[in-house]
């Protein structure tokens, strides 16, 4: 938006142009009246003005009765030449015969003793009534006032003649003119000083309105920090109090605003289920991490935008429509694919407000995956105890057999098949511990010893097991090298947990470590402390874990490369048993890997900050 307006766009010249165009149409109104009034007085004084006296309309009465033409004329002409006023331009004296028998003007004496055609004076003389008007010359270009009057004889009351009288109105119109410019010249001044004026006064009204643009603006940048001068508790004064408090109100709301949209970040981004919010047409808007990762996508950008239908895949049994006014708001949905099964429980509720207008769609994705291939597992979960147990006890049959037929005499093989046997002993005791322990989690019987521990100083104390085998297996040019690197917080961190049992967990993610590790390379081993939780992870540079793995590596006997993992002696039980162990401390534990760049492991414990003090405060206590 550009806040910068040009001047003729602005109110202030508005304003301003209003207030100097009603003074314009006031003063042009009032000029037409003055100027038509003044037109109308000057010409009735001019038309009083050139009045003759009655004496000499008298006397011209006289001369018309006379018999004696010749000598009435010469008293005509007499008569005529008495009058002095300069305003009038000619007089003429005609007969009830039309004849002219006089004028005053010299240039005109040719016409004395002819017949007048003009229109005016025969209708004078026919109807005994006076008439008048004005005239414009074209020949000279001047403007005339003509009047003619009737001659009566006294004796009779016959008309006997008539008298034209033709005066210039161009000194009228003249002072006219003068008058009229001097006012126009008034009116322009006046308009233009109202003008400047206007602008000015305009300017102070709209000054507030501009303070009030302008922190509109700001608020609109989400600068909340000005406030608009109350300059007085008129309109514009209560407005400038408006949009303070509205500023007010917004920077709350927008607090407000902010607070819960972290809040319902924050909610989203670790919520266990997925989660995905449509507008009013059923198109993506929010949609949080897991409801990605459920879906297999790996950027909102690739969702937003798109229709929740076509999202799960659903378009060719429902509509937008039916799911937000289906009475059934729960359906399960199978998204299974090549390689990946998956299916989810996705619940429906519509987004409405208080008037019941509906504003958009909530679905929430459960994944029921585990669910309903429990039955399965537990199917898949004998035939794997089984495999795995028939596996060694094939190999301790084989043996066994071998020696009962005589090689127990044989010196040499005698003891390496003794310490086969042992081995596939000592690993099927082992995977029956396990199983031993994933039964007593399974039915909450297990029973934890926990204590306070410093958790920097028991971490330290099993890295350095390992570390003592690194040392012990240097001089053995058959075994891999690798190096441990510890990067721990400076603070002591005591928390509250089962020694042996997180050992065992820490055992199980560093033998993993250690196996997939190449030759050379660096297991890194964090601990840190935030938002009242321990964290610990520890890093290999191994193959990694493909993605599609990932969510599985917890489960029992689940092995990412099975013939790998049982060359190298794993159960498929250690992660599985780590994971019951982390969640029956309170904690998570949980992997990130990219495959061929290694695997992370992280493990998250409550803690609550721990002080000296405190021991010496219960000790007091017990005084």
């Amino acid at each position: 938006m550009n806040s910068k307006l040009k001047f003729y766009q602005s109110i202030r010249f508005k304003i301003a142009l209003v207030f100097a165009l009603m003074l314009m149409l006031t003063l042009e109104c009032v000029g037409a009246v003055f100027v038509r009034q003044l037109e109308h007085q000057n010409l009735n004084t001019f038309k009083q003005s050139i009045e003759l006296p009655s004496y000499v309309d008298n006397s011209l009465s006289e001369q018309l009765a006379r018999s004696n033409t010749r000598k009435a004329n010469h008293q005509i002409r007499q008569i005529l030449s008495e009058v002095n006023n300069n305003n009038i331009s000619e007089i003429r004296v005609i007969d009830n015969k039309g004849i002219i028998r006089g004028t005053s003007d010299s240039d005109n004496r040719g016409t004395v003793g002819q017949k007048t055609t003009d229109q005016i004076v025969k209708a004078t003389l026919l109807n005994n009534r006076s008439h008048s008007e004005n005239v414009y010359d074209n020949g000279n270009h001047n403007r005339y006032y003509v009047n003619v009057l009737p001659l009566v004889d006294n004796s009779n009351n016959n008309v006997i003649g008539a008298v034209y009288l033709r005066a210039s109105l161009e000194s009228v119109y003249a002072s006219i003119n003068s008058i009229t410019l001097i006012y126009l010249s008034a009116a322009l001044v006046t308009i233009a000083i109202g003008l400047f004026l206007a602008i000015l006064i305009s300017q102070e009204i709209t000054r507030p309105i501009e303070e009030m643009r302008k922190q509109t603006l700001r608020i609109a940048r989400g600068d909340f920090s000005g406030q608009v001068r109350v300059m007085g508790n008129d309109e514009l004064g209560q407005l400038a109090g408006a949009v303070n408090n509205l500023s007010v109100r917004v920077e709350e709301a927008q607090a407000s605003t902010d607070s819960e949209r972290r809040r319902l970040d924050s909610v989203l981004s670790h919520m266990s289920d997925g989660v995905l919010a449509t507008d009013r047409r059923g198109n993506v808007t929010i949609v949080n991490n897991m409801a990605l990762q459920l879906l297999g996508v790996d950027h909102e950008d690739d969702l937003i935008g798109k229709s929740i239908i076509d999202v799960l895949d659903i378009r060719h049994d429902y509509t937008v429509r039916q799911l937000i006014n289906a009475d059934q708001r729960e359906m399960i949905i199978d998204m299974s694919n090549d390689g990946n099964n998956l299916i989810l429980n996705a619940y429906f509720s519509p987004i409405q407000r208080e008037s019941g207008f509906v504003s958009g769609l909530v679905c929430v994705l459960h994944d029921v995956t585990g669910q309903q291939k429990e039955e399965r597992e537990r199917k898949q979960f004998v035939s794997n105890v089984s495999h795995e147990l028939r596996t060694p006890l094939t190999s301790v049959h084989s043996y066994v057999e071998a020696l009962s037929d005589g090689a127990w005499q044989d010196k040499e093989v005698a003891p390496k098949f003794l310490n086969v046997i042992q081995g596939e002993t000592d690993r099927m005791i082992r995977m029956i511990n396990d199983l031993l322990s994933l039964s007593r989690m399974d039915a909450g019987t297990t029973k934890l010893n926990l204590e306070y521990v410093n958790i920097k100083e028991l971490l330290n104390y099993i890295l350095n097991r390992f570390d003592m085998i690194i040392k012990n297996e240097e001089s053995d040019s058959s075994k891999k090298k690798y190096k441990i690197e510890r990067h721990f917080t400076k603070k002591d961190l005591w928390v509250e947990i089962d020694t042996d049992k997180f050992t065992q967990v820490i055992d199980n993610i560093m033998n993993n470590a250690i196996k997939y590790s190449p030759d050379g390379g660096i297991i890194t081993v964090r601990l840190l402390e935030t938002h009242n939780h321990v964290i610990m992870s520890i890093s290999d540079q191994g193959l990694g874990i493909p993605r599609k793995d990932l969510g599985r590596i917890f489960d029992r006997f689940f092995r990412v490369d099975k013939a790998r993992s049982r060359k190298q002696g794993g159960t498929g039980l250690g992660l599985a048993i780590s994971k019951e162990v982390i969640n029956m401390l309170g904690g998570q534990i949980w992997v990130d890997s990219v495959e061929g760049h290694g695997s992370t492991f992280y493990i998250s414990l409550p803690y609550v900050p721990y002080e000296e003090e405190d021991d010496w405060d219960d000790q007091e206590a017990e005084k």
